[in-house]
């Protein structure tokens, strides 16, 4: 697409403000309200096809929303305007593919599910198909020009072999910036379901350290997920507090197929190092909503981020469904807002 490039974000030091405050509802059986929503386009404005968003996100110098296709060469897209969404559509402005460079080579395949924009760098979790050809990993590209810079394995417990690692197309599916004022930034990344050698309903969680070296990845807490078959972890925010980081909030959703959507917004406390998994007790959520019964349509909800602050002051979140490149599925784009926003307790 002919658009200019657009500037980025410099990299933020350690003494830089904490992301903003993105308060509960309050009570927090107030639950969250649809605000606005609209579906994006399927084809470009050369018509090439356009789809697969299926990680995001959010800016608010300058209202810039990055979408992540999970198409097989993967891309990175630029959009304006989430402000004035409900009034305005939201507009491209800027798309460029993922690439390989002399730093670092790309899979033929890969299969793009998490994205964290920390200041040059494009942070990607690609998700795998249990194979060499087509790995699960941690990739860094140049946000500016969508060439690879690292590309980083995953743990060896987190790979395939016999009666262990990830499910084919199973994660990792997320990613998620923790940032602490004075401390060095820390990337989330989850499986979308449970480990081969893991008990059902419990996903691991990784926290990769070192982000401006060698990224380190270490074994976090797992989070507990409803058990019922077809429920997977898509997409995780670290909710900021007025003092730092107070939780974590999860996107779930379940297919029963042929067509039967389920989504759920969970909050869980921070997970921590651990020593051993699985053998260590996965966080419980502390609340869940229903996002389906808040007003969401029933589709392949995968992306979820910060949004931008509305104009009767209530802060957002924006989600993002996958439409798999399927006519029989649509990429929605939904800004939520507290109900009833306020200084409640997560467990109230």
């Amino acid at each position: 697409m002919a658009f200019p490039v657009p500037s980025l974000a410099v990299p933020l030091p350690p003494s830089a403000p904490l992301p903003p405050y993105v308060p509960l509802p309050c009570p927090a059986a107030a639950g969250w309200q649809p605000v606005a929503q609209m579906r994006l386009p399927r084809r470009d404005r050369e018509g090439a096809a356009w789809g697969g968003f299926s990680a995001a996100s959010y800016q608010a110098e300058g209202d810039a929303l990055w979408l992540l296709s999970d198409a097989p060469q993967g891309s990175l897209s630029l959009w304006r305007g989430l402000r004035s969404l409900g009034a305005l559509p939201l507009q491209p402005v800027f798309r460029v593919t993922l690439q390989s460079s002399k730093a670092a080579t790309l899979p033929r395949q890969m299969d793009g599910e998490g994205l964290v924009l920390r200041g040059q760098r494009a942070w990607v979790a690609s998700e795998g198909r249990r194979s060499a050809e087509r790995p699960a990993q941690l990739l860094a590209f140049e946000a500016r020009s969508g060439r690879l810079l690292q590309a980083l394995p995953l743990p060896q417990d987190w790979q395939p072999g016999e009666g262990r690692g990830l499910e084919s197309n199973q994660g990792p599916e997320s990613l998620a910036l923790l940032r602490r004022r004075g401390e060095p930034d820390v990337l989330l990344m989850a499986a979308e379901r449970p480990l081969r050698q893991d008990p059902r309903g419990q996903v691991r969680v990784l926290g990769w350290s070192s982000l401006d070296g060698a990224p380190v990845a270490r074994p976090l807490a797992s989070l507990a997920i409803p058990p019922e078959p077809g429920w997977g972890l898509s997409d995780l925010l670290v909710l900021d507090g007025a003092t730092g980081p107070m939780g974590l909030l999860a996107l779930l959703r379940r297919h029963d197929p042929p067509d039967r959507w389920q989504a759920l917004l969970a909050l869980y406390p921070l997970p921590a190092p651990v020593a051993s998994l699985p053998a260590t007790a996965p966080l419980q959520p502390l609340i869940r909503w229903d996002l389906i019964a808040a007003g969401l349509p029933a589709d392949n909800w995968e992306a979820l981020t910060t949004g931008p602050r509305l104009a009767d002051g209530r802060p957002s979140l924006v989600l993002l469904s996958d439409d798999n490149f399927s006519p029989l599925q649509d990429n929605h784009l939904a800004l939520l807002a507290p109900a009833r926003p306020g200084p409640c307790s997560p467990r109230r």
